[in-house]
């Protein structure tokens, strides 16, 4: 009976928070989702400049970061959510959403082949890597503000 008391408890709480997961800014979660990938590419480029020694781990990690971002960026971007939380989001994302949807779906079929191609060294790293530069690149030219 107290086991399952203690069920009911924790199924209730969190149910409780269910909607405040759901309520999450959009904004706030693209920022926060891309600044992960954004981390993932400066450890790998840190490796691609011979900053930092060649990690195989390090460098799946930030191929996971810019995977998470290419799965899940598109849905980060609904209408209503053009300003606000200091956002680099130009007005294209919506005016072009074609557009911005292809390019998130061209770097998401890069990312898979980087993470298939299992990078185990540098040259290796810097092969898989120039197709997804040049995405992000791309979607930052037609995407988002560059800000100073």
């Amino acid at each position: 009976m107290v086991r399952n008391f203690k069920v009911l408890c924790s199924l209730a709480l969190l149910l409780s928070a269910l909607p405040l997961i759901a309520s999450e800014d959009p904004i706030e979660a693209r920022q926060e989702l891309m600044e992960g990938a954004r981390d993932g590419v400066k450890a790998i480029g840190a490796m691609l400049k011979r900053e930092t020694p060649f990690d195989s781990d390090e460098a799946m990690n930030g191929l996971q970061a810019m995977q998470k971002a290419a799965n899940e960026a598109g849905e980060l971007f609904p209408e209503g959510s053009e300003t606000g939380h200091d956002t680099e989001a130009k007005s294209t994302v919506w005016t072009d959403r074609e557009g911005f949807d292809q390019e998130l779906a061209d770097f998401a079929v890069n990312v898979e082949a980087a993470i298939a191609a299992n990078p185990q060294n540098l040259e290796t790293l810097n092969t898989v890597m120039k197709p997804i530069f040049k995405n992000c690149k791309s979607c930052h030219e037609g995407y988002r503000v560059e800000k100073d």
